[in-house]
């Protein structure tokens, strides 16, 4: 079926949704599907909402019907397919993160994307990257295709995701425009308009994926005890539920770990970044240098910023406090405080275990190494994803490409408690960004676990700063 990629005013819903005591009016725009030949329409859609309040001429705040910021949140975990969301409570009851940007004033829109294990009539795997990503390059094109029918500024997108789904807002802010996707959009059926956004939002973004594993391994080289939440189904109620997880790393992934540690410096050192004073951020072959000191003081400034809030740290004795602030942290003692989550490798398991070894599947492969190093340590005889599968799916390869038209600003939020992925991954991702002159606002919440969406007015104060400027 081929689908009509103009979008029609008149096609929507008054509602009303209520929550926490405060009452919305919008108008619902839903299942609005964005390319002509999707592959998976009931995930392949977007939906937009508008408050009410527009139409009647009003402003909330600072905005009204043509100025207004457009909010594009995705829904992508894990990297797997994720589909258009409503106003009103999420899973846990709260008021979600789409009717919280309504009440604010801006236009919310949720965009659905594929992802890894989708699979289409046929039984061909049709979510391996790069579908999400292209699926979101998509939907901006859409909004900016119609941006004289829809209501916002489609000068003003700013995407918002969270794990996997920030690591596509980054990917997205980054690869505006860029002719690596294009191929892949014309397949579709995009709109015949441009993908780049105005800012991205990124909570806890796993990115960077191939070289994941020995970030990961230089953060918890020598921490081999994991501990993690793992789903079992229960036999009695057929209920999947969440239980502890611990163990201990054997000998072989000690050794692996051993071997991926060493790799990281070599890395981080061709990246020739440098921080916001111009000193450059290197690694000794030993894991030690002046990038690590880097992370430690972004750490430093994450406790720095909770003590000022009232937390109270005198039972964390490898924290140096003098006169109210926070001098050194042990680093190694944070690290071992944080704990191990994931075994080794984290991301390209040897097994061919892991979301991103789907990820980097093919039509008919299930699942793939995207290193080297998994590969030839491979126990499943896998075979490795190609360059240009995986090139695109990481923002690191696009930054100051002149062929992109990157984002001007971005904000990353990385828990200082989250262990999913190493804290080096948004700490390289930040400094590279900085240094092409893009504004990006950083930071490590103390005591945050791997989560998004936990500071919304902060993020939209964020938000309304850069749009008045």
């Amino acid at each position: 079926m081929k689908y009509d990629l103009e979008f029609n005013p008149d096609r929507y819903r008054v509602e009303t949704a209520e929550t926490e005591g405060k009452r919305l009016v919008y108008r619902a725009y839903e299942d609005l599907v964005y390319v002509k030949r999707p592959s998976a329409p009931e995930y392949q859609k977007m939906n937009i909402y508008v408050p009410e309040a527009y139409w009647e001429g009003d402003s909330i705040g600072a905005y009204d019907r043509n100025t207004a910021p457009v909010f594009l949140a995705n829904t992508v975990g894990g990297y797997m397919p994720g589909k258009p969301e409503k106003p009103g409570n999420n899973h846990l009851g709260r008021t979600n993160t789409l009717f919280q940007a309504l009440l604010h004033g801006y236009v919310a829109v949720s965009v659905g994307a594929r992802g890894r294990g989708l699979t289409g009539e046929d039984g061909s795997f049709i979510g391996c990257a790069p579908a999400c990503i292209v699926d979101l390059k998509a939907a901006v094109r859409y909004l900016k295709y119609n941006r004289d029918r829809i209501c916002g500024s489609m000068s003003h997108i700013i995407s918002n995701g969270t794990s996997a789904g920030g690591a596509l807002s980054a990917l997205l802010g980054v690869t505006g425009n860029h002719p690596d996707y294009e191929s892949f959009l014309e397949e579709a059926g995009a709109a015949c308009a441009e993908d780049d956004i105005f800012a991205a939002s990124c909570y806890c973004p796993i990115t960077n994926l191939e070289h994941g594993d020995m970030a990961y391994e230089w953060e918890f080289n020598g921490y081999d005890n994991y501990q993690r939440m793992h789903g079992i189904r229960d036999e009695k109620t057929g209920e999947r539920k969440m239980v502890p997880l611990t163990g201990i790393q054997s000998a072989e992934q000690r050794k692996m770990s051993d071997e991926l540690k060493i790799l990281f410096p070599a890395y981080v050192n061709g990246l020739h970044l440098k921080d916001e004073k111009g000193n450059c951020l290197k690694l000794e072959e030993d894991g030690n240098g002046s990038f690590k000191e880097y992370v430690k003081a972004r750490v430093m400034e994450s406790i720095q910023k909770a003590m000022e809030e009232g937390t109270d740290f005198s039972g964390f004795p490898w924290i140096t406090v003098r006169k109210g602030k926070a001098v050194d942290v042990d680093f190694e003692q944070y690290v071992a405080y944080r704990t191990r989550m994931k075994t080794t490798p984290a991301f390209d398991e040897v097994a061919l275990t892991t979301p991103e070894n789907e990820l980097f599947g093919n039509k008919t492969t299930a699942s793939r190494h995207f290193t080297r190093f998994s590969l030839e340590h491979s126990k499943a005889g896998g075979t490795m994803a190609e360059e240009g599968q995986i090139r695109r799916m990481n923002p690191m390869n696009y930054i100051g490409d002149k062929t992109c038209d990157t984002a001007p600003y971005f904000r990353i939020r990385h828990g200082a408690s989250d262990r999913d992925t190493s804290l080096a991954v948004s700490a390289l991702l930040a400094a590279a960004l900085r240094e092409q002159g893009i504004q990006v606002d950083y930071h490590l919440p103390w005591g945050l676990p791997h989560a998004g969406d936990y500071d919304l007015p902060e993020l939209f104060s964020w938000i309304d700063g850069i749009c008045r400027d």
